[in-house]
């Protein structure tokens, strides 16, 4: 039996250090599963909250992403006690600047592929990235096709 954390699960712990690298981040979660008696999640699970933004990556560091609800898996808790690592504070404009670089970059490889589905999804995630970060995506949004509806 493996580990499962979900996305805002893993938000949740980067969460309570503010910034965590990934070989700190996969240490929480080996812990974590230790803790559970079961094995740790595959390291994938960390790509896949990037991929949807729930974490994003700045530097050498993960941090919590514009689309996360951050929540504390069981045990969670006691982790800065075992892991020892120290709360780390991030530039949010730093950040929010990266992000909307990717979040542009993103949009322009959808539209140019007719990617419904990553449009469907970057329509979503931009009125997120807005209200995490001082950004105005309004000009992309309205570079992005209305997604055709599947029927």
């Amino acid at each position: 039996m493996t580990f499962e954390l979900t996305p805002d699960e893993l938000a949740g712990i980067v969460d309570l250090f503010g910034a965590l690298t990934d070989a700190e981040l996969h240490q929480a979660t080996e812990e974590l599963a230790f803790k559970a008696g079961v094995a740790p999640p595959p390291a994938s699970i960390v790509e896949d909250a990037i991929a949807t933004y729930h974490l994003v990556r700045t530097d050498d560091l993960l941090v919590v992403g514009p689309t996360a609800f951050p929540t504390l898996p069981a045990d969670a808790v006691d982790l800065p006690h075992i892991l020892q690592i120290e709360q780390r504070a991030v530039d949010r404009d730093t950040i929010g600047n990266a992000v909307e670089r990717r979040f542009r970059q993103e949009t322009a490889q959808a539209v140019a592929a007719d990617d419904q589905e990553a449009i469907r999804r970057l329509l979503d995630v931009s009125y997120d990235l807005e209200t995490w970060t001082a950004v105005d995506l309004e000009e992309v949004r309205s570079l992005l096709p209305e997604p055709t509806q599947s029927v």
